[in-house]
C-alpha cells in the first residue's frame, strides 16, 4: 500500500535561499566596527587629558619623540597638560588681585599703574597653557604708554586655582570679573587684549555679555576648537586623513565629558556682535592659525573701524617679541585714536 502525503502549495514551492553577505564585505564591516569604537576610546581619552591640567612639575619639558610609534600611542592615549606656577614676579610694581567665579575658583591677576597718570586700563589674557607672564613683554609696553594694566591667569593656568579648561568656553566669565573690577575703579577707558585663546575668549565674553570696550587687540585667534585641535594634530605630524575625523570627535567627547558646547565654540561667530574698534594681529608663519581662518574671522568683525596687521616674519609667538617696532607703532596708533579720556 502507497501513502501519499500532501503538502501546502506554499510549501512546496521552490525555496529560496537568503542573500548572504560575502565574507569579505563582512570582514570590512567588522574592521570598520572595531576602528570606529577604538576611535571613540582614544578620543575620549585625548579629551579628558587635554582638558585636565596636572600639577605635576615632572611632566614639564617632555621632549618630543619622531617615532611614529610613539607619536600615535601619544595622541591615542592623550596629551597630559601641565600647569606651569609663577615664581618670577614682574621688575614693574603691581599687586595681586585675586577674583572669584561663581563657583569658587580663583583667578589670579597682576594689577600694576604707571609711574605718571594713567590714561586707561588694559586688561590681557593669555593663550592656552600658558599663563600671564608670557604677556610681561606686552604689558611693560602699554605700561610704558601710560596705561594702567591687569594680567589675568585663566583658569587651571598659572597661579589661578581650578584642575580643568573648556578651551575659552567657560573662560569667559574671568574676562567679565576682570572688565567688571576695572569698571569698578570707575574707569571708562578699557582695552581688552588677547592672544591666540585669550583672543578667542575675549571675543566669546564681548558677544555673550555685550561688553562695551574702548577697543579690543585680537592676536592669532583660532577659528574654532576643531580647527584648534587639527592643528595639534598637525604639529604631531598626522595629515588630513587622521586630523579631520579624530578633531571631530576629541570635540564630541569634550562637549559629553565637560559639559558644554564645543562645536559652536566659533570665533567667526563670537566676533559679528564686536562692534567696537579692533585690531587684529596674525604672523604669516603661523602653523597653529591658518590665512584661510585669520580672512574668515576678519571678515565677520561687525565693527566698520578694524584692522588686520601682517607680521610676515612671525609664527604662532609673541609679536611684540618678533617685530617691537611694528609691534609698538600699530599698538600706539589704535591707543591714540580709540581712547575715551577722561
Amino acid at each position: 500500500m502507497t501513502h501519499s502525503i500532501l503538502y501546502p502549495d506554499h510549501l512546496m514551492e521552490k525555496q529560496k535561499p537568503g542573500k548572504k553577505i560575502p565574507p569579505f564585505v563582512r570582514w570590512v564591516l567588522w574592521a570598520l566596527l572595531v576602528q570606529f569604537i577604538l576611535f571613540n576610546i582614544s578620543a575620549a581619552l585625548y579629551a579628558y587629558k587635554f582638558t585636565h591640567v596636572y600639577d605635576d612639575p615632572s611632566l614639564q619639558n617632555i621632549p618630543s619623540n619622531k617615532n611614529i610609534f610613539v607619536r600615535t600611542w601619544r595622541i591615542f592615549s592623550g596629551p597630559r597638560q601641565v600647569k606651569y606656577f609663577l615664581t618670577a614676579s614682574p621688575a614693574f610694581k603691581y599687586d595681586t588681585v585675586i577674583l572669584r567665579t561663581n563657583s569658587g575658583i580663583e583667578i589670579n591677576t597682576w594689577y600694576a599703574r604707571p609711574d605718571s597718570s594713567a590714561k586707561g586700563t588694559v586688561i590681557l589674557f593669555h593663550g592656552i597653557m600658558a599663563n600671564k607672564a608670557m604677556l610681561l613683554a606686552e604689558a611693560s609696553e602699554f605700561l610704558f604708554q601710560r596705561y594702567n594694566v591687569m594680567l589675568v591667569d585663566f583658569r587651571a593656568h598659572g597661579n589661578s586655582t581650578g584642575s580643568t579648561t573648556t578651551i575659552g568656553i567657560k573662560e569667559s566669565e574671568e574676562v567679565k570679573l576682570a572688565y567688571n573690577y576695572i569698571m569698578g575703579k570707575g574707569e571708562k577707558n578699557i582695552f581688552l587684549y588677547g592672544s591666540s585663546m585669550g583672543a578667542v575668549v575675549v571675543s566669546k565674553t564681548i558677544a555673550d555679555y555685550d561688553l562695551k570696550p574702548s577697543g579690543v587687540f585680537l592676536e592669532m585667534p583660532f577659528a574654532s576648537m576643531q580647527s584648534h585641535l587639527r592643528a595639534r594634530f598637525r604639529a604631531m605630524g598626522f595629515q588630513q586623513f587622521i586630523e579631520k575625523p579624530f578633531s571631530f570627535f576629541v570635540t564630541f567627547w569634550i562637549g559629553i565629558e565637560r559639559g558644554i558646547k564645543g562645536f559652536r565654540h566659533q570665533t567667526a561667530e563670537y566676533v559679528k556682535k564686536v562692534n567696537c574698534p579692533v585690531l587684529m594681529q596674525w604672523g604669516a608663519n603661523d602653523s597653529y592659525v591658518l590665512k584661510s581662518e585669520t580672512n574668515d574671522i576678519y571678515k565677520n568683525i561687525a565693527s566698520e573701524k578694524k584692522k588686520l596687521v601682517i607680521y610676515d616674519h612671525a609664527g604662532h609667538e609673541s609679536l611684540s617679541l618678533n617685530d617691537p617696532a611694528k609691534w609698538r607703532m600699530e599698538v600706539e596708533r589704535f591707543l591714540t585714536e580709540n581712547s575715551r579720556f577722561n
